[in-house]
C-alpha cells in the first residue's frame, strides 16, 4: 500500500528542477538500455552454440530480437516516461500497480512464463539496488524534495532499479521468446546494463547537489577499522577458504550480518563494557554491533566464556571432567589418565564419521534418553582402543570435551527446535561428527558467522525444515541435502575447503528452489486478490438487492430472478468493469425497470406488454449463466406471466422460471479453495485486543516475517505478502510461499494477547541453535529457588 499523500499542488515542487533531472536521466537510461541491446547479438550467438536442443529457440531470438529492438526502445523509454510523468502529478506510481495490466478484465491467473519473467526483472533491480544502495537513498530523498511528495523508496522511485526492471519486462513483453530465451535475454540485459547505471545515478545526484537540493542525509556509519587476524597453524585448506570466500555470499532471508545474535550480546553484557569495548580495535565488538569476523582477541574472550560455562554445566551434573567411556567409574576419577593428543582425536573421529554406532545414530536423532553431547564423548573414548589404546587409560583435554559438549547440544537444540521430518532428522545427524572435527580444527566456528562450515549448515537446515516431500519440487530439494551430506561425509577428512566448495554448489541449487517459492508466493497473492474482489463484488450487489426487495411485497418468480441470475451478472459486471461502468449500471436498471412493471402490476394495470423494453437486457443476464435460446426465451416468458398473473389478481397463473443451470465459480474462487483452510476469528465489534497491536499491524511492512503459535504449541513462520487495498485483510504465506494465514489487523492483535503470534527471530540456524544452547546451560548453572520457611 502507497506511503504517499496527495499534496498540495504546487507546495514546494520545483518543476524546473524535474524538467532538469528528467532531461538528465531519461535519455541517459534509455541510451545505455539500446547500447546494451546492441551487444545482445554477440551473447546470443555465443549462447547458440552450446544451448543443445535449445538451438533453434536462440536463432529464431536473435532474429526477433533484431526485428523488435527498436519496438523494444519504445517499450522501455514509456515505461520510464509513464512513471516519471506519475512523480510530476504528486502521486508515484508504484511497481505493482505498472505490472498490473488495465485490459484485464476478469481473474485470470498470471502464466508461469510471465511470473518468471517478472521474477527475472525483479532480480536485476535487487542487483542493482545492492550495487547502488547509498547514492540511490540520496536520490529517493532528493526527487521526493523537489516534486513535493515526501521521501520516495524503491517501489515509487521513477527511475530507481525497481521500475528499470519494469521497464526492461516491458520492453521484452512484445517479443516472441521461448521462456528460456525469456530468462536469458533479462539476464543478459543485467549484465549489460547494471554497470551504466550506477554512473547514470551518480551524475543525477551530482546535478541536484549542485542545485542545492541537499536534504537531511543521514551521516555515514563509521565503521570501526580491523586488524587482520592470522587464522589458526596448520589448519589445511582454511587459506584457501579464506581466498575464495566471496564479499557478499548472502544470508537466509531475514538474517542481518551486522547484528549482534542474541547470546552473544548476553555474553557482551555479562563481560562488561570495557572488557569488551577492549577488543574493538582488535576486530571485536565496538557498542553493539556485531562484526561477522570476528578479531583473535575477542574471539578469545568469548570463547574462554563459553569454556567457564561448560565447565561450571559439568560441575552442576556431577559429570567427570574429561569425559568417559563405557563402564568406566562416573563419579569423577580417572587416576593418571592422558588426554588423547589432536592427532588421536581426528584419527578416532574419522573412523566414527566413516562408521557411526547405531547408539550414536539414535541419540543425534533423538531416539535415545542419553544427550548427543555424552554419547559421543563416550564413543570417542570407546572407540580408541580400536587404535590400540588401553580402555581406562584415556581422557579428553579440556578444548576437545568443549568441542564436543557444544557441537552435541548445538545439534541437540536444533533438531529440537526446527521443523524435520524423520529422514531430514537422520541426515542432520549425519553432521555430528564433522563438525565435532571442524570444531576442532578450528573453534573459530562458533563465532563466526561467516563461517563456511556454519554456513553450509545453515542453508541444509533451511532446505530441511517444513520439508514433508509433498511436492516434486521438495522431493527434488531433499535429494540434493540428501547428496551434499553423503559427499561430505565421504570426502570431509581434515580441510575445511569442502564446506565452501559444498555451500556454494548448494546455494545456486537452493537459490533455483526459492524462485519456485516465489512464483507460489505470487500465485497465492493473485488468488487472495481475486477472491477479495469477488467478495467485494457479491458484497455490493448484496447490498444493492436488499436495498430493492425491503418493505417489497415480490412474487417469488420476480424474487428468484433477482437473487440468482441477476445477483450473479450483477456481481460480475463488478468484477469485470467496476462500479463506475455502463454494464454495472444497465444491470442495475434492469432490477429497478422489472420492479417498476412488477409496481404497475400491482396497481391492476392490464393489457400491457409486459417486459418488452426490458428484453434485450434479461437476454444478457440469463447468458451470463448459461440459459441461451430458448432457455432464455422461457425464462422470460415465465417473468411475463408472472406480472400478467399479479395484473389480474390471479396467483394461481403465476410460473415459476425453469430450472437454472449451476453457476460456474470463477476460476480465483475455486482454485483458492484448494487453499489450507484458514481458521479466523470474526466479528471485531467484541474482540480484547489492545488497539496499539492493532495499530502496529496496520502499518507493517510487505515481507515482515511472523511466529505463529499453533494450540500444540508448534511454531510456523509467516511471511506478510499482501495486504488488501479492499478489505485491509493481511496475507500471510509460508516458508513454501504458500498461503495459511488471512486476517485482518484487529485479529492478529487478538493473537499476539492469546499468545499466538509474536515477533519472528531472524537468527539464522547456528545461532539460534546456541542461544539455545546458552539457554540450557544457564538453566543448569542457576541454583534453584530455595522456598521461604516459616521458621
Amino acid at each position: 500500500m502507497s506511503s504517499f499523500v496527495d499534496l498540495q499542488r504546487g507546495q514546494g515542487r520545483n518543476l524546473r528542477l524535474l524538467e532538469q533531472a528528467r532531461s538528465t536521466v531519461l535519455p541517459a537510461l534509455v541510451t545505455a538500455f539500446g547500447d546494451a541491446l546492441g551487444r545482445f547479438d554477440d551473447a546470443l550467438f555465443e549462447r547458440v552454440e552450446r544451448a543443445g536442443p535449445a538451438q533453434t529457440a536462440f536463432l529464431d531470438g536473435m532474429r526477433e530480437l533484431r526485428r523488435q529492438r527498436e519496438p523494444a526502445i519504445a517499450r522501455f523509454r514509456q515505461h520510464l516516461e509513464k512513471a516519471w510523468r506519475a512523480l510530476e502529478e504528486g502521486t508515484p506510481l508504484s511497481v505493482d500497480t505498472a505490472l498490473t495490466d488495465p485490459n484485464v478484465t476478469g481473474l485470470s491467473l498470471l502464466s508461469e512464463a510471465e511470473l518468471e519473467s517478472r521474477l527475472a526483472a525483479r532480480n536485476l533491480a535487487s542487483v542493482v539496488g545492492r550495487d547502488c544502495r547509498q547514492v540511490l537513498g540520496h536520490l529517493d530523498r532528493r526527487l521526493g524534495i523537489i516534486a513535493a511528495v515526501g521521501d520516495l523508496d524503491a517501489d515509487h522511485n521513477p527511475i530507481g532499479p525497481e521500475h528499470v526492471g519494469v521497464a526492461m519486462h516491458e520492453a521484452f513483453s512484445g517479443c516472441d521468446f521461448t521462456l528460456e530465451v525469456r530468462l536469458t535475454v533479462i539476464k543478459l540485459g543485467e549484465r549489460e546494463l547494471v554497470p551504466q547505471l550506477a554512473r547514470i545515478y551518480e551524475s543525477l545526484d551530482r546535478m541536484l547537489v549542485q542545485a542545492g537540493v541537499i536534504g537531511e542525509l543521514p551521516a555515514a556509519r563509521r565503521v570501526v577499522p580491523q586488524r587482520p587476524s592470522a587464522p589458526p597453524a596448520q589448519i589445511p585448506g582454511l587459506e584457501a577458504v579464506e581466498s575464495r570466500r566471496a564479499p557478499d555470499m548472502g544470508l537466509p532471508a531475514g538474517n542481518d550480518e551486522t547484528g549482534m545474535p542474541a547470546w552473544m550480546a548476553r555474553f557482551a553484557e555479562r563481560l562488561g563494557g570495557n572488557a569488551w569495548q577492549g577488543n574493538a580495535d582488535a576486530g571485536g565488538y565496538a557498542g553493539a554491533g556485531y562484526d561477522p569476523a570476528l578479531g583473535a582477541n575477542a574471539q578469545g574472550v568469548l570463547l574462554e566464556a563459553l569454556h567457564h560455562l561448560l565447565q561450571e554445566s559439568r560441575g552442576h551434573r556431577g559429570e567427570p571432567a574429561g569425559g568417559y567411556g563405557e563402564g568406566q567409574d562416573r563419579g569423577g576419577g580417572q587416576g593418571d589418565a592422558r588426554s588423547l593428543s589432536k592427532r588421536e582425536m581426528l584419527s578416532v573421529l574419522s573412523m566414527l564419521q566413516a562408521t557411526p554406532s547405531a547408539t550414536l545414530q539414535r541419540a543425534a536423532v533423538g531416539s535415545s534418553d542419553e544427550s548427543l553431547a555424552q554419547r559421543l564423548k563416550s564413543e570417542v573414548l570407546n572407540s580408541a582402543g580400536q587404535l590400540g589404546m588401553e580402555p581406562g587409560t584415556t581422557r579428553l583435554s579440556p578444548v576437545d570435551e568443549d568441542a564436543i559438549d557444544l557441537v552435541g547440544m548445538l545439534f541437540d537444540v536444533m533438531l529440537d527446535e526446527r521443523d524435520l521430518e524423520m529422514h531430514s532428522r537422520e541426515l542432520m545427524g549425519k553432521l555430528v561428527v564433522p563438525f565435532v572435527k571442524v570444531a576442532l580444527l578450528d573453534r573459530r566456528m562458533f563465532v563466526q558467522k561467516t563461517h563456511p562450515a556454519r554456513r553450509l549448515l545453515n542453508v541444509l537446515a533451511e532446505a530441511c525444515e517444513g520439508n514433508t516431500g509433498e511436492s516434486a519440487a521438495e522431493r527434488v530439494l531433499m535429494a540434493k541435502v540428501e547428496e551434499v551430506v553423503d559427499r561430505l561425509v565421504a570426502e570431509f577428512n581434515e580441510n575445511l575447503a569442502i564446506f565452501l566448495t559444498l555451500e556454494e554448489e548448494f546455494r545456486d541449487f537452493l537459490n533455483q528452489h526459492k524462485r519456485r517459492i516465489e512464483i507460489a508466493e505470487r500465485r497465492a497473492t493473485e488468488l487472495q486478490r481475486g477472491q477479495e474482489r469477488l467478495e467485494a463484488a457479491r458484497a455490493r450487489a448484496a447490498v444493492e438487492l436488499s436495498r430493492r426487495l425491503e418493505g417489497r411485497r415480490v412474487p417469488q418468480t420476480i424474487e428468484d430472478f433477482l437473487r440468482q441470475p441477476w445477483a450473479h451478472h450483477l456481481t460480475m459486471a463488478l468484477l469485470r468493469e467496476g462500479e463506475d461502468s455502463q454494464m454495472a449500471a444497465s444491470a442495475l436498471a434492469l432490477a429497478d425497470g422489472v420492479l417498476q412493471e412488477l409496481a404497475e402490476a400491482q396497481r391492476q394495470i392490464v393489457g400491457k406488454p409486459w417486459l418488452q423494453e426490458w428484453r434485450h437486457g434479461l437476454i444478457k443476464v440469463f447468458s451470463s449463466v448459461g440459459m441461451g435460446g430458448e432457455a432464455a426465451g422461457a425464462a422470460i416468458d415465465a417473468l411475463h406471466d408472472t406480472l400478467q398473473a399479479v395484473s389480474v389478481s390471479r396467483p394461481d397463473l403465476e410460473r415459476a422460471l425453469p430450472d437454472l443451470p449451476p453457476v460456474a465459480e470463477p476460476a480465483a474462487r475455486a482454485a483458492a479453495a484448494q487453499a489450507p483452510n484458514l481458521e479466523l476469528i470474526g466479528g471485531t465489534d467484541a474482540l480484547d485486543f489492545d488497539s496499539a497491536d492493532a495499530e502496529h499491524f496496520r502499518t507493517l511492512p510487505i515481507g515482515t516475517w511472523l511466529d505463529f503459535v499453533d494450540k500444540d504449541n508448534k511454531v510456523q513462520a509467516g511471511k506478510l505478502s499482501w495486504v488488501s487495498p479492499i478489505s485491509s485483510r493481511l496475507l500471510f504465506v509460508n516458508r513454501r510461499g504458500v498461503r495459511f494465514c488471512v486476517a485482518s489487523a484487529e485479529e492478529l492483535a487478538v493473537m499476539v494477547r492469546l499468545g499466538r503470534l509474536r515477533r519472528h527471530r531472524h537468527e539464522d540456524a547456528f545461532d539460534s541453535a546456541m542461544q539455545g544452547v546458552i539457554d540450557r546451560l544457564d538453566g543448569i548453572n542457576r541454583p534453584p529457588a530455595t522456598p521461604l520457611s516459616d521458621g
